[in-house]
């Protein structure tokens, strides 16, 4: 028993190793080859596949070498350096892969997967090496592989944890992987230390225990493809449950602890009952058949009562608590627990019986190795499967109901190949469940997640279970003012409401026409509505329009919001269907204008888009006078992050300044050449009538108008980041920065008028400068108003804008705002 709880404790530091390293991987994956979905599914498979070679190849040398023990720690010591080597080496490795993908992909993305896989294949072996050790006898087999198990995944649990919420954001992602060293070199050390406990001297392989006819190829194969099934289920589930929870990336690190809490759970309490099953067979078959029916059957009675259930314990923890961040772990472990952790309770007890099936005594590390690596490799397979052919083409809900399908068709197999006198009762029960899984997927209707979503939010007019991502289009607002909005995973992004419009229409003009030179060409990074990426369509000077776009179906889905010009279908905007970093270091055009309009920073990944290595590749991407204007939204995060944001820009350009472009956004632009505001080439630029026109719809009717959206320089930006540390690739903060206040809002828009200073305008006369400052007055009233309105002081709003109103009666701005309420 002793040697055991040794062995777990080794396998735990082992399998949180191994998570923290996986999730550092695929991050930096992310910065060589984009946020894509492809990038990301190179990465796991990559990872599974070396876990797949190891588990097989590694595990039959454990059987044959005199002394497994020592082996388990050089594999330990193995992955701390590979593990190590590879992480700074992805840190460093994008130039030689776009050097490699122009001349031959292949080899690009082969060097990536090698370099993932090499010490993957080193933590395969682990498992079945330490089993090896352990000597189980043929009772014993499920029972110690189920504990070990159990112990490896709740490591893995702790790793998936400790990344999000503790290491990264305090160490970095280098800082991180050292720490995940540590933690392999420790079970090393304990292995070169604990021998005795062991077995001293070990037995050789020789002296191994004789064959008793186990090891059940068919078993292998079933696990297999049930290991593939709940992996397909993690794919699903991830985007199933996303409108439940956050796009945030401690909210994933929740919902995959939840998976590995139900695997390790159930592999721990059924370990101690396989070796005391009559018939293993029918115990295997019930157990996959009745995973894959409970994970429909809870889609089929989801409903909005789950947000309902979501809130008391959010409530009570943040009350308990005083943070508003721990409610909403606690709100993300209610909707996780409640849609996942049943049925992978199911899979993880499924473990120990396959391993009583399909180990034999004589060959356990062989074995062991073997179930584990076909496991894996259908993980492969379902992970590949379900994300680019099931959702794809039969949506989440299609995808579930294939996936319970042939989880029931590996019980029928498993019925089958059972012993039949003792196999009635669980033939019956297989068929039934099988009978349930059948009824269910034909009635659950396949847009349910879609009617989930619209439910106290709008009427739908789009949607779309694509690659990657979920993309709906949602019909909101009062009968005055309707407009759409865009979600993607469950969370929107951005709309065609007049602040919408209003902040978009800037983001691409407002550079444009303050530019010192002529500019020609201009790159777009995140197409969403097609507003922005549109409104280049209105500037007539523009020789070249490029819009950069991760999702396909963001691009269908932008031909359903309005002023954007039908940029979608217009030939002079080239759309490209890739991320926006993938499209800087693939390509080495040169832009006078990138405007960068990604999701808000905090979501999972996007902190790529705001880091100061960005900006700097962006920067080098500029052609002479080139401008980098990029979107500050002032709600989505919390004051002293929004600093980091600044800070990360002021490090890349030697002169910003930042403009209001609506209530709730700002807009950074950097250069590298002194930013110089010529009243004259303004205004000649604005009396464009492609720009003037667009320009007036969204309540900017000049030049004064334009430049009383001026805030500061580089000075005042200095002063609003002071000592704020800046985000960059190895430091990633906002990704994993504190919950956002309530009131942010009227934080950070204060902090930042504060910094206003007058537009420095060249060849400005008296009648402009007071224009300027008339315009100036008008917003920083309606600004007023606003965070009045947002306080509960509704009197003071009506005062404020009623005044508003007198003295500029046709802005269309200020006139959405009280659009049905005069």
């Amino acid at each position: 028993m002793q040697a055991t709880i040794v062995a777990g404790l080794m396998l735990f530091l082992s399998g949180a190793a191994a998570l923290i390293f996986q999730v550092l991987w695929i991050k930096e994956l992310s910065l060589v080859t984009g946020i894509d979905v492809y990038a990301v599914s190179t990465g796991v498979s990559a990872f599974f596949l070396g876990l797949a070679l190891g588990s097989f190849l590694i595990g039959r040398l454990g059987d044959r070498v005199a002394r497994p023990l020592i082996l388990y720690a050089l594999l330990e010591a193995g992955v701390a350096l590979l593990g190590l080597v590879v992480t700074f080496a992805l840190a460093r490795v994008a130039p030689l892969f776009v050097f490699l993908e122009d001349r031959s992909a292949p080899v690009a993305w082969l060097l990536l997967t090698l370099l993932v896989a090499a010490p993957a294949m080193l933590m395969g072996g682990t498992l079945p090496v330490l089993l090896r050790v352990l000597e189980p006898a043929r009772d014993g087999v499920g029972s110690k592989g189920g504990r070990l198990y159990a112990a490896n995944t709740l490591g893995a649990i702790a790793g998936c944890l400790a990344v999000s919420f503790l290491l990264v954001p305090a160490l970095g992602i280098r800082g991180t992987a050292v720490a995940a060293a540590s933690l392999s070199l420790f079970a090393s050390a304990i292995a070169l230390v604990s021998g005795r406990l062991f077995g001293a001297p070990e037995r050789s392989a020789v002296g191994a225990a004789k064959s008793t006819g186990g090891g059940s190829r068919l078993a292998l194969v079933l696990y297999g493809v049930a290991g593939g099934i709940a992996l397909g289920y993690e794919v699903a589930w991830s985007q199933a449950i996303v409108q439940f929870i956050s796009t945030r990336s401690f909210a994933f690190s929740v919902v995959l602890a939840t998976y590995l809490a139900g695997l390790a759970l159930g592999s721990a309490l059924f370990a101690s009952r396989t070796d005391r099953l009559t018939d293993p067979w029918a115990t295997f078959a019930l157990l996959i058949t009745s995973a894959g029916v409970v994970a429909l059957a809870e889609l089929a009675v989801l409903g909005p009562w789950l947000v309902v259930w979501q809130a008391a314990p959010e409530g009570a923890v943040a009350g308990l608590t005083g943070s508003i961040f721990a409610g909403m772990c606690a709100r993300f472990l209610v909707a996780a627990v409640t849609i996942i952790f049943v049925p992978t309770l199911l899979l993880g007890a499924a473990f120990p019986v396959a391993l009583r099936l399909a180990v034999d005594p004589a060959h356990v590390g062989r074995d062991t190795g073997r179930v584990i690596a076909v496991n894996t490799l259908g993980g492969i397979v379902g992970t590949i499967g379900t994300g680019f052919l099931l959702i794809p083409n039969l949506g989440i809900i299609r995808s579930f109901s294939v996936l319970a399908l042939l989880a029931a068709a590996i019980g029928v197999v498993a019925i089958w190949r059972g012993r039949p006198p003792a196999a009635v009762g669980p033939r019956a029960a297989a068929v039934a469940l099988g009978a349930i899984a059948l009824i269910t997927a034909a009635t659950v209707p396949s847009d349910r997640l879609a009617t989930l979503l619209t439910t106290a939010r709008g009427s739908i007019v789009s949607y779309e279970e694509g690659l990657g991502a979920t993309i709906a289009v949602i019909e909101q607002g009062q009968p005055e003012k309707r407009f759409r909005r865009l979600y993607i995973q469950g969370v929107s992004n951005t709309g065609d409401a007049m602040p919408s419009l209003r902040y978009m229409r800037l983001q691409a003009l407002l550079p444009l026409i303050i530019h010192q030179g002529e500019p020609k060409s201009a790159l777009v990074i995140g197409l969403g509505t097609g507003i922005t990426a549109g409104s280049l369509l209105s500037y007539p000077g523009l020789e070249r329009r490029v819009a950069a776009e991760l999702l396909p179906s963001v691009v269908r889905a932008a031909s359903l919001f309005t002023g954007n010009n039908d940029a979608a279908n217009d030939s002079r905007l080239d759309i490209r269907l890739r991320d926006g970093r993938r499209e800087l270091l693939s390509s080495q055009e040169s832009y006078d204008l990138i405007t960068l309009e990604p999701p808000p920073p905090s979501a999972a990944g996007v902190v790529n888009l705001y880091s100061s290595d960005f900006y700097r590749l962006a920067r080098a991407r500029l052609a002479s006078n080139g401008i980098v204007a990029q979107w500050l939204p002032l709600a989505t995060q919390n004051d002293e992050d929004t600093r980091a944001l600044v800070r990360s820009f002021l490090d890349a350009f030697p002169h910003a300044s930042l403009w209001s472009t609506e209530l709730h956004e700002m807009l950074l632009v950097g250069t590298v050449e002194p930013q110089k505001l010529d009243a004259a080439r303004i205004s000649a630029r604005m009396e464009q009538p492609p720009v003037a026109a667009a320009l007036r719809e969204v309540g900017i009717a000049g030049p004064a108008d334009l430049l009383a959206t001026w805030i500061t320089d580089r000075a005042g930006l200095e002063r609003y980041a002071a000592t704020a540390l800046p985000v960059t690739d190895d430091r990633p903060r906002i990704e994993y920065a504190a919950w956002v206040r309530p009131d942010e809002l009227q934080r950070t828009l204060p902090a930042l008028i504060e910094l206003r200073t007058a537009p420095p305008v060249l060849g400005a006369d008296s009648s402009l400068a007071e224009a300027i400052m008339e315009s100036q007055n008008r917003l920083l009233l309606f600004y007023q108003a606003s965070l009045n309105a947002y306080s509960g002081y509704r009197a003071e709003w009506a005062r404020d804008m009623e005044l508003l109103l007198r003295v500029d009666p046709n802005n269309p701005y200020y006139l959405w705002f009280v659009a049905g309420s005069r």
